[in-house]
């Protein structure tokens, strides 16, 4: 069963919104929004620095105008909040008043003209072909997770996965034939991702092990098992991958998200479309994906010297 925080607007609402907005808006964020419980909550979280801030008014957050939002993000800042967490509060106080305004609770949002910090871009560690392939060849194929553990490193890198993805993918969602993996991803939206033949013959290799394996009910679809029986856990994944690049000799700071950038990234020097990435990534929007476009730039610099007739 999964549970909810529930938050308690008695103290705060004095005016004109109901007491039960705040689960109202749980409600919107959990079925609407298909926002996993750990979202909802963190969603949740952020609105009650707003209720606070209008408790601190004395007035409804429903009364709340644009310039006093102002001053909201300027005690956020104060606050010494980072602008990264700045941000992603704005965006939850964003979220909550076009629930109002949805809700004919409010007739004008006053967060639409708020402008989010900006936010100096973090370009993420990336691994390259060669650290790739040395960090998959150090693995064991004589220890009895070694084929396992080269399966799941293959399909990460061939496929882009967040490690959620990877520990839930089913054997039913390989379509072998195709070349093709079905995935589902944040909020359960599922995504068609094509998967390398390598990748695919490593399942297969895989398959021989894992159909040896006692399987505990309820498990008998996952891929990747643990030698329980049961789906193989995040923390484990993330204990391979450091043992592997250790073995490797990589001193990266190397996780399942590296392999995922990696992806991203060989796959934009190769001469893939930004949007094709996109979708092949999951992000809703392309903006999360551009920042794949800036992390080789010596590698862009040359291609423009190299193709640009005003180069030659």
């Amino acid at each position: 069963m999964i549970l909810f925080y529930t938050y308690d607007l008695s103290d705060y609402i004095t005016m004109s919104l109901p007491a039960n907005i705040v689960d109202r808006y749980q409600i919107y964020l959990r079925l609407e929004k298909s926002l996993s419980p750990n979202s909802v909550d963190a969603y949740l979280h952020d609105l009650d620095k707003l209720m606070d801030f209008a408790e601190a008014e004395q007035t409804d957050p429903a009364n709340l105008t644009y310039e006093v939002l102002q001053q909201f993000m300027a005690q956020l800042h104060d606050l010494g909040i980072h602008p990264r967490s700045q941000a992603r509060i704005i965006s939850g106080v964003k979220s909550f008043y076009r629930f109002l305004q949805l809700e004919r609770l409010i007739e004008n949002d006053p967060t639409e003209l708020l402008e989010m910090p900006k936010i100096g871009m973090k370009i993420p560690e990336v691994l390259s072909v060669n650290e790739i392939n040395s960090l998959i060849e150090t693995i064991d194929l004589s220890q009895p997770e070694g084929q396992r553990n080269r399966a799941m490193l293959e399909v990460l890198y061939s496929c882009g996965l967040r490690v959620s993805e990877l520990i839930n993918l089913r054997y039913s969602d390989v379509y072998f034939e195709e070349e093709f993996i079905k995935v589902e991803g944040k909020g359960s939206k599922q995504r068609l991702v094509p998967i390398s033949p390598i990748a695919l013959k490593e399942i297969k290799n895989y398959l021989f092990d894992r159909n040896r394996i006692p399987v505990k009910k309820g498990f008998e679809d996952f891929l990747f098992l643990n030698r329980r029986g049961t789906a193989i856990s995040r923390v484990m994944i993330f204990y391979i991958i450091k043992q592997q690049a250790e073995l490797a000799g990589i001193k990266k700071n190397v996780s399942p998200h590296t392999f995922r950038h990696s992806f991203a990234t060989h796959l934009l020097e190769g001469g893939a479309h930004l949007i094709a990435i996109q979708k092949m990534l999951g992000h809703e929007n392309i903006r999360t994906t551009e920042i794949y476009a800036h992390i080789d730039r010596e590698f862009l610099r040359k291609e423009i010297l190299e193709h640009h007739p005003r180069s030659k």
